[in-house]
């Protein structure tokens, strides 16, 4: 199973979000053995690994983040995401111009995810166009903002 995670960065941690996420997972994985993706970017991202940390610490479970780039970018980045992710994984993207690259990753990630958990409460940004992707998709989301609907 593939859970991906995508949100805002002016999102603002809390418990009762937190709880919520364990509980789709006990309730989605079952004890299964499970992936997460996320994309490493903003307080979405940075809460969602948090928990996918403390998912893992009991649970069968690996955390990759999904790089849009290569070379530099990530060359001054690497230690920290080989120090806080089990593995750095470059989408089948290259192709893409640059601008488009956090685009055409987010687009991948959904294609290949089985779960999505989302917390988006604008309609603009990238949570918010990943949502509109996997909507049409017809893949499986939960956004945990319930008064806004993609």
């Amino acid at each position: 199973m593939i859970i991906t995670f995508f949100g805002h960065s002016n999102f603002t941690e809390n418990l009762a979000v937190k709880e919520e996420i364990f509980n789709l997972l006990k309730e989605r994985i079952n004890g299964e053995m499970v992936t997460f993706y996320i994309g490493g970017y903003g307080n979405f991202d940075n809460f969602a690994l948090k928990i996918c940390k403390e998912y893992k610490s009991t649970n069968n479970a690996k955390i990759l983040f999904v790089t849009p780039y290569l070379g530099d970018w990530l060359n001054k980045r690497k230690e920290y995401f080989e120090t806080e992710y089990d593995e750095i994984l470059y989408p089948d993207i290259e192709n893409s111009p640059l601008k488009y690259a956090i685009i055409k990753r987010n687009e991948w990630m959904v294609k290949r995810s089985d779960l999505i958990i989302a917390w988006v409460n604008v309609r603009f940004g990238g949570a918010y166009n990943a949502l509109l992707y996997a909507k049409r998709k017809n893949k499986e989301y939960i956004n945990l903002f319930k008064d806004f609907e993609v």
